[in-house]
């Protein structure tokens, strides 16, 4: 793929209606799946026909951020209110439990969760800090990923730059984390015990960027997304970066830039709008029937993006599941 970019003259919407949808995944049926700030996910039929499935009144609703869809069409849920962990949600709105603890320790605000082809299911906690804004700084590195498989439940790596998307790549062989306060994407290498090797920066961002979610495509390279600054980079296996598309106030950047790199970066910041369209894109997945069609969730709007993408996604672990 070369110079591929887009403006937001070029950008589609897909859904309505929707409650921050941080997260998205797409199946080869054509249904894409988003966060639902209000307790569960939000599921979007072809013609965009939209059904909410949350967590039934008079239970804990988890504020969905990442989320993981399973084999058997459950949802796999990363709480990011105070009460934290991740939750299990069936099609009918039963939600349970499904990771509270790890190694002693009840997990907190907890920002993705993610199922890869062995259905091992890894999830990240940004930081230990409560609430969590309090690690909106570059010097701070106490977020942590959790592994959950066949031998059972424990943290495989510590000392993270606030933790966000851990993606295994379509070999299988590392998990890919974006480090959102850090400003660089790093990887681990997967061993046959599922523990981790040590950290390996992937590439560092500059000035504004602050990584968020990211997804593989069929070239071996991943995009990644940006909240604040909207901006969408490609990142090839060499650690090369491109910037496909971005949408930012530079005035309203630069005050971020300047809070961040004081050290006071907070919600004041991460709640703003700082764009002409685009409000602050949190996530990408790829869909349609060519994976050719990028999908970019967000934490701000009510609707999805979307995008033509000239090279596939790789094909996620959830993408022949029934929901």
């Amino acid at each position: 793929m070369q110079n591929f970019t887009f403006t937001i003259d070029d950008l589609g919407f897909h859904g309505r209606d929707l409650s921050r949808p941080e997260c998205v995944c797409c199946l080869a049926s054509g249904v894409v799946v988003v966060s639902n700030g209000d307790g569960g996910v939000s599921r979007i039929d072809q013609d965009g026909t939209t059904r909410h499935i949350t967590a039934p009144d008079g239970a804990h609703k988890p504020m969905t951020n990442g989320f993981a869809i399973t084999q058997q069409g459950d949802f796999l849920l990363a709480d990011l209110s105070s009460e934290g962990g991740v939750w299990k949600l069936q099609a009918d709105g039963t939600c349970e439990p499904f990771i509270t603890e790890v190694d002693g320790e009840t997990l907190p605000s907890t920002n993705f969760v993610g199922v890869d082809a062995k259905n091992r299911v890894w999830a990240t906690v940004s930081t230990r800090h409560s609430p969590r804004t309090l690690a909106y700084r570059k010097h701070i590195a106490d977020g942590y990923i959790v592994l959950s498989d066949e031998r059972g439940t424990r943290i495989v790596a510590d000392g993270v730059g606030y933790t966000n998307e851990a993606i295994v790549n379509p070999a299988g062989d590392f998990l890919v984390v974006n480090e959102t306060m850090a400003r660089r994407t790093s990887r681990f290498r997967i061993r046959d015990d599922g523990s981790l090797g040590p950290r390996e920066t992937v590439t560092d961002y500059g000035e504004g960027v602050y990584p968020d979610g990211l997804a593989f495509d069929e070239e071996g390279a991943f995009w990644m997304t940006s909240v604040l600054s909207n901006r969408l980079i490609r990142v090839t296996p060499d650690g090369g970066q491109t910037l496909v598309f971005e949408d930012s106030d530079p005035d309203m950047l630069a005050v971020c830039e300047a809070a961040y790199q004081g050290g006071t970066l907070g919600p004041e910041h991460m709640g703003k709008v700082v764009s002409k369209l685009a409000k602050s894109i949190s996530s990408i997945a790829f869909g349609g029937p060519d994976r050719r069609t990028g999908y970019l969730g967000n934490l701000l709007d009510n609707r999805i993006y979307t995008f033509k993408s000239p090279v596939a996604g790789a094909v996620p672990s959830h993408w022949g599941v029934t929901v």
